[in-house]
């Protein structure tokens, strides 16, 4: 999404709407206003010298307020090496209909004026940090600023060296161990399952877990088999769909069990992945 549109009005009650506790109110709001006149005006071409991340949210949505914090945050410890923008929606309806807003939070960034959206859920700090390492890095790709410093944590280290010997057990126990400090930690989650999926998928025949999978559509175990072999060998929409399939038909004992495994698969996916956006709308359809 390259050109912005700002010619109508927006209706922001087709926004999704989330669990609402009152005002949440902010003293300052970090980063700079994204307008209608602002947007094209700088925004976009400020994104040629420095990385834009642009966070739409409102005082009425909690987990908005949280994540602007959260981002205002990141970007100062960052020294301000991309730049935060701000679209606040009952401000700014034209700007949230242009950035095809559908829930708060939900974020875009700009690099050398192109849009890409990132995410329209609310995460966690240390899923955040991923999210915005990766604009940066495709932004250095483009020739605009740094590649973030790689950061490794001890048992990262740990993992790592166990995975060299063929150690899953313990590369597992050492993303366990790291996750027991920092249970939000996002790359231990994504470590911690990427090692898992290796240790399910290990010395699995392909032809026949998708002949079985194919002959017996209803069994979710041969469909979560078949998902977790698919999302291995980088065929993520298959994966994904054939575990959507199974929340839509199966009964309820099943079709929780591929929904919890979908929602495992999700966390080895970049956040930023259209593919994983667009699968988290189609499990929210599916299940409501």
């Amino acid at each position: 999404m390259s050109n912005l549109n700002f010619g109508n009005a927006f209706d922001l009650s087709s926004l999704k709407k989330s669990v609402q506790s009152g005002d949440s109110k902010l003293d300052e709001i970090p980063g700079i206003e994204a307008t209608s006149e602002s947007l094209p005006k700088n925004l976009l071409p400020l994104s040629n010298t420095k990385p834009v991340i642009i966070l739409c949210w409102s005082q009425k949505f909690p987990e908005s307020v949280e994540t602007l914090k959260l981002l205002g945050k990141l970007n100062k410890e960052d020294n301000e090496s991309w730049q935060l923008a701000t679209v606040e929606i009952e401000k700014q309806p034209q700007v949230a209909q242009a950035l095809q807003t559908r829930a708060v939070p939900y974020a875009v960034a700009i690099v050398k004026e192109q849009v890409m959206p990132l995410f329209e859920n609310p995460y966690p700090e240390s899923q955040l940090r991923t999210v915005i390492d990766k604009v940066l890095s495709i932004a250095a790709e483009q020739g605009i600023g740094e590649a973030p410093i790689e950061r490794s944590e001890p048992e990262e280290d740990e993992a790592m060296a166990a995975l060299q010997i063929g150690d899953f057990d313990g590369a597992i126990a050492a993303f366990q161990k790291l996750l027991s400090r920092k249970p939000n930690d996002a790359m231990a989650k994504s470590g911690l399952g990427q090692i898992q999926l290796l240790k399910r998928t290990q010395g699995l025949d392909v032809n026949q877990v998708l002949s079985i999978a194919t002959a017996e559509p209803l069994n979710v175990a041969a469909q979560i088999t078949c998902a977790d072999l698919e999302i291995a060998n980088g065929k993520v929409d298959n994966a994904f769909n054939r575990l959507l399939n199974c929340v839509r038909v199966l009964d309820a004992e099943d079709r929780e069990r591929a929904k919890e495994h979908l929602l495992l698969l999700f966390n080895l996916v970049d956040p930023a992945d259209p593919r994983l956006i667009q699968a988290r709308k189609d499990l929210a359809s599916a299940l409501f």
